[in-house]
């Protein structure tokens, strides 16, 4: 690399892989003096015109000078950077820095001049635009502000990227060419502008992955039997509608064919590319094979193999140069580790993962980081009987296994986007980019909901082959933030299950109150019970009584929904016999008729050994697609299973009869209403996966009996085999929907006119000028914050008695003596604060008394203080988190918060809106608002000092944590009685910088 004096030392952090606009990948790194020969082969592949528009003039080739020119760098006032796949060339990049004239200048000149240039192969693929997102941080990394840009007027290429790049500009044309200056300050429309384009690339290299039109599986076995063959096996069955190849190098010379497969011994002797190769070799051949499959222009891997960071730091290494050598060709893996993918569309129907059955297709995305608990998700959602009965449906299944390269935020972008996925599920073990996921959840959140369940919550350590970054959170912490994202945050995978089939088949409730009816009045009570721990506000049980018949809960039902004092309807029942009592294809038929006269408010059934219902309920609808309105339904094969309305093969005669429950209308989360099947899918219906902690359905060779058809339009109502688990699945729903109502009038951070934000800035440049972190003492914390209107009582120190009675007099009787010694702080429980002292004798006494129990002064270090007004003792707190960001907390002071851990959380800034919210979601909010006929305290003023730490911490990153303790808030007004400050650089935010895969 670069050894000139003059030149800084090679800037090994520029290296970066960014995911282009068509879901590849490349490399953007420096050029150096060694990447001579890079650059004529580069250059020589570029069009004429790109070279005319690049140096105004024909420009056949590059000369001796020329190369010297682009290939030495400073890296400071002079830089270059290169776009590669396969370690050639696709695109450069490059400024100079000038001065006020345009000559060559250094710093402090703070303008250069840049220019590009991008293969013709590869124009149109975001690479221009990704390359000056890198140089522009390179840029200003080094000092500079404003980049100025000379462009033919022809060139609408180059000039779109400067212009969309969301950049402040000023643009003029003088002699013939368009010039272009823009500040390469991140602006709101620049991030914004970098986020879209984020997503949309992220989202297309998943599609890539999801969607492919071609699918070669690497290690298929010569015989049956095997990991790779099974896979051949499971795509081959579920009918997958692109071109499959069987590749194995030990095939014999003539072998064509494998189980009717075209087969090759390499995926170089493929004729045709290949969109997806599914790696099942041993971890020592996996590189051979990547290697095969970039020179064959493979888009993506899905890598079953294990051996990698699962298998400790040997693998680890192996598995960081897996994904770098993947992404040298502009590959994306899943994996490795992985239990492979599954996407039911009736355009692809691709199983290529380790589940011996297709799932049923619908619109639930599942992700999951374990294959056993993927598995056990499939199979879930596969059964018809027991945990959560009825059909449903998934759209697209993603094990990530090791998470080396995609991850969940990636599957987020393409769900956000997919019309085939109404409800995403995900299972995680950890979360690579807590920022990046809460700001993407976020987004999700507001157009469909995302339930997610975290393993490992309690381990304190990552899965082995995680690659996580380090947080000082507690999971906790972690959890009530990605409730304020909007993310529906579940304990177990079967709560998880429960939720996501709620939230897919019904609408959202409009608000908490619950209707319940049925014919057993224990199981009714018990509805009601759990609706109030659950925070929802049920009406009385209406008791049907055991003799109730289909049209009592048809008439009892209707009214409910009816009753505008009626959200949502919790529906009972338990077996009856005897003349009159309602049969299961009765009943279900009942329910469905009156739900779907009122198809804006969600119905729920708990059942108790009801498996006809249940059955009955389950073949009612499903999560599927919707026909278009006026297609006439098609007859199913005689030849194959009968399929219920979510394209799933009937298993159980209960299922038989006209009892089809279902609901109408698409639900408020924006999906689809579902129908039915295609007829020409192929049968789906099958076992549960292996390792699943369920039964199986029925085999399939069983006999099938006649299906029920859903009417076209309709929904499923879910039925639930307990009622805490119906009820639990509805509060989330509840909470959700109020999450989404509030999201869409979103607070505003308001302004201070008191603020002084540019004297806090000098004053924190000063502090750290002193050193790389320190907190700060009383003085200067009072000072810091007294800039942002926060103002701390005035306390004195009181190292002797006498000292103590100055202080007395400087701040006027009654006084509070406390001990400021950690060991004391903050713990009156102890007796180590003497509060109203009304007098010089009470102070001297109580200076006596603090002495003898707790040890010399210089020990205790005392101070003394004026009496606040009373109130309740609270607390804020705010940290930045190096993975999570900045964190605003709040809470009760004492026993509240350091024993139950009763805090809340939001994210920095905080709007007022979050304020309101923070202040009223701690447990024992009650004791601010006039619990038990206390005085309601000042919340507007608490509300106000959370916006004004939050605005602290906003402005200035190099606040890197701030205590208030305590803050005593009174009916009217507040006191900070104590108050700590910790400055320290501010953690590198990659959310500002430009795009970047994690680095490995």
């Amino acid at each position: 690399m670069q050894t000139s004096s003059d030149r800084h030392e090679y800037p090994a952090h520029w290296e970066a892989d960014v995911v282009l606009r068509d879901g590849g990948t490349a490399r953007v790194r420096p050029i150096t003096v060694d990447d001579a020969e890079r650059l004529v082969s580069f250059y020589e592949q570029v069009s004429d015109e790109s070279k005319y528009y690049r140096f105004f003039a024909p420009y056949p080739r590059l000369s001796a000078k020329d190369v010297h020119r682009f290939t030495h760098h400073d890296f400071v006032d002079r830089v270059g950077l290169a776009a590669t796949i396969g370690g050639e060339f696709i695109a450069t990049v490059r400024y100079d820095r000038i001065g006020a004239g345009g000559t060559p200048a250094s710093a402090p000149a703070d303008e250069a001049e840049v220019a590009f240039l991008v293969q013709d192969a590869h124009q149109g693929r975001g690479v221009a635009s990704a390359l000056l997102e890198h140089i522009a941080a390179v840029a200003r990394e080094r000092g500079i502000r404003r980049f100025a840009a000379e462009v033919l007027p022809a060139n609408n290429k180059m000039i779109k990227v400067f212009m969309d790049a969301g950049y402040t500009q000023k643009r003029s044309f003088e002699d013939g060419v368009v010039r272009l200056e823009f500040g390469l300050e991140p602006t709101d429309r620049s991030l914004a502008v970098q986020y879209a384009r984020e997503h949309r690339a992220e989202a297309r290299s998943v599609q890539r992955l999801l969607q492919p039109g071609s699918v070669a599986v690497v290690g298929t076995g010569r015989t049956p039997g095997g990991v790779g063959r099974s896979i051949l096996g499971n795509i081959r069955d579920a009918g997958y509608t692109g071109r499959l190849y069987a590749v194995n190098s030990a095939f014999p010379e003539e072998r064509k064919e494998l189980d009717g497969v075209p087969a090759c011994r390499s995926v170089r002797d493929i004729d045709g590319p290949v969109d997806l190769a599914v790696v099942t070799v041993p971890a020592a051949h996996v590189p051979d094979v990547v290697t095969e499959c970039g020179e064959h222009g493979v888009q993506g891997l899905v890598v079953i193999s294990a051996g990698y960071a699962d298998s400790g730091p040997e693998g680890r290494e192996r598995q960081r140069a897996l994904v770098r050598q993947a992404r040298s060709y502009g590959m994306r893996i899943i994996g490795p580790n992985a239990f492979g993918i599954i996407n039911t569309s009736p355009d692809v129907r691709l199983n290529a993962s380790l589940a011996p059955e297709m799932p049923r297709p619908g619109r639930i995305g599942l992700f999951a980081q374990s294959g056993a608990i993927g598995i056990a998700l499939l199979s879930r959602l596969h059964r018809r009987g027991g945990g959560v009965t009825g059909h449903t449906g998934v759209s697209t299944f993603v094990s990530s296994g090791n998470r080396a390269d995609v991850s969940g935020n990636d599957v987020l972008q393409y769900w956000y986007d997919d019309p085939e996925t109404d409800v995403a599920l995900m299972y995680l073990e950890s979360i690579g980019n807590p920022r990046k996921f809460t700001r993407l959840a976020r987004r999700t959140a507001a157009a469909k909901p995302l339930v997610v369940v975290q393993g490992a919550r309690h381990g304190g350590v990552a899965p082995q082959g995680h690659a996580v970054r380090a947080t000082r959170l507690p999971h906790a912490t972690v959890s009530a933030l990605l409730r304020q994202a909007g993310v529906i945050r579940v304990d177990t995978i079967t709560d998880l299950v429960d939720a996501g089939l709620l939230l897919a088949r019904q609408p959202l409730p409009a608000g908490p109150r619950v209707a319940i009816l049925g014919n057993s009045e224990s199981l009714g009570l018990l509805t009601y019970d759990a609706c109030l721990s659950e925070g929802l506000r049920p009406q009385p049980p209406l008791d049907l009584t055991t003799a109730a018949s289909a049209d009592d809960f048809h008439a009892a039902l209707s009214r409910a929904l009816a009753d505008d004092t009626c959200d949502a309807v919790v529906v009972t029942a338990i077996p009856t016999v005897g003349e009159g009592a309602a049969g299961d294809a009765a009943l279900a038929e009942a329910l469905r008729s009156a739900a779907a006269a009122v198809p804006t408010k969600p119905v729920l059934v708990v059942h108790v050994e009801l498996g006809g219902l249940a059955e009955a309920l389950s073949a009612a609808a499903s999560t599927a697609p919707q026909a278009t309105p006026g297609t006439a339904p098609q007859e199913t094969s005689s030849t194959a299973p009968q399929e219920t309305a979510d394209g799933a093969a009937s298993n159980t005669a209960s299922q038989a009869g006209p009892g089809a429950v279902s609901r109408a209308a698409p639900d408020a989360a924006g999906g689809a209403a579902p129908s039915e099947a295609s007829p020409t899918a192929p049968s789906t219906t099958r076992h549960a996966a292996p390792g699943a902690a369920e039964e199986p359905p029925p085999s399939a060779t069983a006999q099938q009996p006649p299906a029920v058809r859903a009417p076209a339009g309709s929904r499923l109502i879910p039925a639930y085999p307990a009622a805490e688990r119906a009820v639990r699945a509805l509060g989330e729903a509840v909470a959700y929907a109020q999450w989404r109502r509030d999201a869409a009038e979103p607070g505003k951070v308001p302004e201070y006119e008191d603020i002084d934000e540019k004297g806090a800035a000098e004053q924190i440049a000063g502090y750290l000028a002193r050193g790389q972190g320190l907190t700060l003492g009383t003085r200067e914390t009072c000072e810091l914050l007294g800039r942002y209107g926060v103002h701390v009582h005035r306390a004195l120190p009181a190292p002797t008695p006498d000292d103590a009675v100055a202080a007395a007099r400087t701040l006027g009787h009654p006084v509070a003596l406390k001990a400021t010694a950690p060991h004391l702080r903050h713990r009156a429980d102890l007796g180590g604060v003497r509060l109203d002292l009304a007098d010089e004798e009470q102070l001297r006494h109580a200076y006596a008394e603090l002495t003898e129990l707790f040890g010399k002064p210089a020990e205790l270090r005392p101070v003394v203080q004026g009496m606040a007004p009373r109130g309740v003792d609270t607390v804020v707190r705010a940290v930045i988190d190096p993975a999570a960001g900045a964190v605003l907390s709040f809470g009760l002071a004492g026993a509240a918060t350091q024993l139950l851990g009763d805090m809340a959380h939001r994210l920095i800034p905080v709007t007022d809106r979050d304020a309101t919210s923070l202040v009223r979601s701690i447990r024992t909010a009650p004791l601010l608002f006039g619990w038990r006929g206390s005085a309601p305290v000042d919340a507007a003023a608490l509300e106000e000092l959370l916006l004004r730490v939050s605005r602290l911490v906003d402005d200035h990153p190099e606040v890197v944590a701030v205590t208030l303790e305590p803050v005593v808030v009174a009916p009217h007004g507040l006191s900070v009685l104590g108050a700590s400050v910790r400055l320290a650089p501010p953690p590198a935010r990659d959310d500002l910088g430009p795009r970047t895969l994690p680095a490995y």
